[in-house]
């Protein structure tokens, strides 16, 4: 009976049981759908304007760049204002980028420059909606339904992938590409009415929201002392980067080498949308018996046989099978990718997390496809192509340092445990640094085993919102430490006491057991004072 019911929650369309996942997750479809038509109009309308490589290419850059640019502000604001109306804020904002170019193509002043410009403001709405989109999942359906349900995500991206290319393929055949820039236009409606209709009851809040800067590099702080995050970039990085070359010369593939129309190059993308749905369907079986590392490796070294297709195939038939291979391991790399991110960070920082998750693989496509439309306009689509795929393969070696499992048993609920200090409320709204201290008493003998169980605490501060911390022995006692770490101010500090989680608690208690005195360590806090204003004042 217990297998029964887990089969069911592994179940690739499990998490569709949960009605405001549903709604949303359709509608989404929907919007993915659209943004696919766009794809193939603005790189079939580019093809036209200016056929060439470098061209072409940057119009994967352009949609690609914004969330390099924009991606970390984003984060920050899906974590410190309400993430609803971010969502509708970022889908009106793509309604409206999207109608502009349908408009401006329809009445044929659309040039070279203004469909990079337009697509560009269509990727910065995307990198706004990205991280917040992404950072609502775990609030809408439960914990046990939240890898299906980020698999499902990238369903339905390649949902859209299969259909939308060859829908847009017609429609650019039969009517131009300012049909498919207005369908995308109307795409986002659906998503626009759902969160119109979604009640959402944001958490409650204790303390003074975070300010826009300070959240930012706090984010970002957070990323770069978390071992499992650091795993998850590296990672995305080396893939991306050279992925990027499918989509970004493609096109030119399709036009120039296979003389294919707009709706053979949509009928292309089709296929490696059907692999990615293929994909999904057997992902879950897939992840019974394989971990996150085998999964994603094994996909990339399939992605790259796709790459090494496009350099050297030259008949349709051949290369819709490679398209197929290629949507298969693109949604496994991403799903294992997305997953290990989602399962590394606690809520309070998901949204910037997942920002700068979102700025490392966008940028790495932007980057990328702009490397690759150079390198190509130079030496051509063949030797491109060939030397992205080796690159795929040099990248899987990045798989002994950083591991995707680094992260799977962490337990990031709130803890709750970490005894607020007491303050007075005259002191409270100070704005001064604070200088925590705990002071500890250890057994000489276990000098070496305490300092390494405190090596981990130093990253738990950093990552929770200290800027500095340091570790000191008395010169007098060696069975005397001090830890002091410094807050940007005494809320801040509040919020440490917030944001600690089960696992931190754990590093937490493994230090304190080596603490041999008759109470707890002590701790103390000090706020600084400005010597030369009270000279100043007296």
């Amino acid at each position: 009976m217990l297998a029964m019911k887990q089969a069911q929650i592994d179940g690739p369309w499990q998490p569709l049981t949960e009605p405001l996942f549903r709604s949303l997750w359709i509608a989404t479809v929907v919007s993915n759908i659209g943004t696919w038509i766009h794809e193939v109009g603005a790189s079939w309308l580019m093809v036209v304007l200016n056929p060439s490589p470098l061209m072409v290419a940057l119009v994967q850059t352009a949609a690609s760049l914004p969330m390099f640019l924009f991606a970390l502000p984003s984060g920050a604001l899906t974590d410190i204002v309400n993430r609803r109306r971010l969502l509708i804020y970022s889908q009106t904002w793509m309604l409206v980028a999207a109608a502009s170019l349908a408009a401006a193509t329809y009445l044929h002043l659309t040039t070279p420059w203004l469909l990079l410009a337009l697509t560009f403001m269509l990727g910065v709405g995307t990198a706004v909606n990205s991280p917040a989109w992404q950072a609502v999942t775990p609030e809408i359906v439960s914990k046990p339904l939240l890898a299906g349900a980020i698999t499902l995500n990238g369903v339905s991206i390649n949902i859209a992938r299969a259909l939308g290319p060859a829908i847009g393929g017609l429609l650019v055949a039969a009517f131009g590409s300012w049909s498919a820039f207005a369908l995308n236009a109307l795409s986002f409606l659906g998503v626009l009415i759902v969160l119109k209709r979604w009640k959402h009851r944001p958490q409650e809040a204790t303390l003074p929201p975070e300010q826009f800067v300070s959240a930012m590099w706090l984010g970002f702080r957070y990323v770069t002392h978390s071992a499992p995050m650091i795993a998850v970039l590296v990672r995305a990085l080396a893939f991306v980067f050279c992925a990027s070359v499918l989509y970004a010369l493609l096109p030119l593939v399709a036009r120039q080498e296979l003389g294919l129309t707009a709706w053979g190059y949509g009928m292309i993308l089709g296929f490696v949308g059907a692999g990615a749905i293929a994909g999904a369907a057997v992902l879950p079986t897939i992840r019974s018996l394989l971990g996150a590392d085998a999964r994603v490796v094994t996909a990339t070294a399939a992605f790259a046989v796709s790459v090494f297709g496009l350099a050297f195939v030259r008949d349709v038939r051949w290369l819709c099978p490679l398209m197929i291979l290629a949507g298969f391991s693109w949604l496994t790399v991403l799903s294992g990718l997305n997953v290990a991110v989602q399962s590394a960070v606690p809520s309070w920082v998901r949204g910037r997390a997942l920002s700068v998750y979102l700025l490392v693989f966008f940028g790495g496509m932007a980057l990328g496809a702009l490397s690759w439309g150079s390198m190509a306009s130079i030496i051509g689509i063949p030797k491109a192509s060939c030397v992205a795929g080796l690159g795929l393969l040099a990248g899987l070696l990045t798989t002994f340092r950083f591991r995707l499992s680094a992260g799977e048993n962490l337990d990031l609920t709130p803890s709750g445990h970490w005894p607020v200090p007491a303050w007075c409320e005259e002191n409270a709204r100070e704005r001064q640094p604070l200088i925590v201290t705990i002071e500890y008493t250890i057994d000489p003998k276990n000098r070496d085993a305490f300092l390494q169980a405190v090596r981990p605490l130093r990253d738990l501060r950093l990552r929770d919102g200290a800027y500095n911390w340091s570790l000191a022995r008395n010169t007098g006692d060696p069975s005397r430490y001090i830890e002091v770490f410094f807050v940007q101010s005494w809320v801040e500090h509040l919020r440490q006491h917030q944001r600690v989680t089960v696992s931190d608690r754990q590093a937490q208690e493994k230090v304190q057991s080596f603490h041999i005195g008759r109470d707890r360590p002590v701790a103390d806090h000090f706020v600084t004072e400005s010597v030369y204003k009270s000279a100043q004042s007296s």
